[in-house]
C-alpha cells in the first residue's frame, strides 16, 4: 500500500468508525448523556471527551514528529489512567455542547493534518517503538471502534437507551 493509501486508510477509518460511534450515541435518551455507568464509569459526554483527547494527542504526536522532536512524544505526560480520570473529570464539569465541540475540533484538526502528511513520516518509530502510523491509528480510528464494541456490549447490557 503507497504512503498516501495508508494516510487515506487512516482518514476513512477514523471517518467511519466516528460516524458509527456518534450513531450509536444516538440511541441513548438525550437526558441520560451525563448519567455515570454507560461505560465503566464513565457518561456518554466523559466517553465523547475521552476520544477527543486522545485524536488531540494524534495531532501533538505528527507536530512532534514534522518537526523532528521524535523524542518529545509522550515525555513529560501523564500516565494513560490518571490523565484519562482527569479528562473525565473536566467532561463531567463542561457543558455538553462544548465537550461535543471539542472532539469535533480535535476530529477535524486531525483530519486536516492527515491530508497534508507527508506519508513517509508514517514509518517513523515513536519512543514506545510503534510507527506514526499505529500511534495515530490506536488514537483515532481504533480507538473510536474500540469504544463503539464498548457501546455494543452496553446496550447488549441494558444501558439508557431507547
Amino acid at each position: 500500500m503507497t504512503g498516501s493509501a495508508r494516510t487515506q486508510r487512516l482518514i476513512d477509518d477514523l471517518v467511519a468508525s466516528r460516524t458509527d460511534l456518534l450513531a450509536s450515541l444516538d440511541r441513548l435518551d438525550p437526558s441520560s448523556m451525563t448519567t455515570p455507568g454507560l461505560i465503566g464509569e464513565w457518561s456518554a459526554m466523559e466517553l465523547i471527551a475521552h476520544l477527543g483527547y486522545w485524536v488531540g494527542n494524534a495531532v501533538e504526536t505528527i507536530h512532534h514528529v514534522e518537526d523532528g522532536r521524535v523524542e518529545e512524544v509522550g515525555r513529560g505526560a501523564l500516565p494513560t489512567d490518571e490523565m484519562n480520570a482527569t479528562v473525565a473529570r473536566i467532561a463531567r464539569d463542561t457543558d455538553p455542547a462544548t465537550v461535543r465541540k471539542r472532539e469535533a475540533a480535535s476530529v477535524d484538526a486531525l483530519l486536516e493534518r492527515l491530508r497534508r502528511l507527508d506519508a513517509g513520516l508514517l514509518d517513523v518509530r515513536l519512543p514506545d517503538g510503534a510507527s506514526l502510523e499505529t500511534g495515530i491509528d490506536e488514537d483515532a480510528g481504533a480507538h473510536y471502534r474500540e469504544h463503539a464494541d464498548d457501546l455494543a456490549r452496553a446496550f447488549e447490557g441494558g444501558a439508557g437507551h431507547d
